[in-house]
């Protein structure tokens, strides 16, 4: 399985609220609500790091989840994002810098 790196796309409107994260896609409109545990892989979407270290590293550590698991809901949520163009997926790193960097 090949890894996958995720970054934020620059065509979004986002801001925090407690610990949700609102998200909007300037292409069409679609308006997330992400809970905890979304809006820490949001937030560690940098383009570098892979998806499943994010997941072990961040998502792992601070919820009692098997990583397994973990990485396949990450999975689900990354691609349901990329579908409305908030996430971008490659399968390597992605030098584009990230206006969402200071989020």
């Amino acid at each position: 399985m090949s890894e996958k790196y995720i970054a934020r796309s620059s065509a979004i409107a986002a801001r925090v609220l407690g610990s949700e994260m609102m998200v909007m896609s300037a292409i069409d409109s679609t308006f997330f609500t992400l809970n905890e545990v979304a809006t820490i892989i949001w937030q560690s979407a940098d383009g570098r790091t892979p998806l499943s270290q994010i997941v072990e590293d961040a998502v792992c550590r601070d919820f009692e989840v098997e990583p397994a698991a973990a990485l396949q809901d990450a999975e689900q949520f990354v691609g349901e994002l990329a579908q409305h163009g908030i996430l971008v997926v490659s399968d390597h790193p992605c030098p584009c810098p990230n206006p969402m960097e200071a989020v």
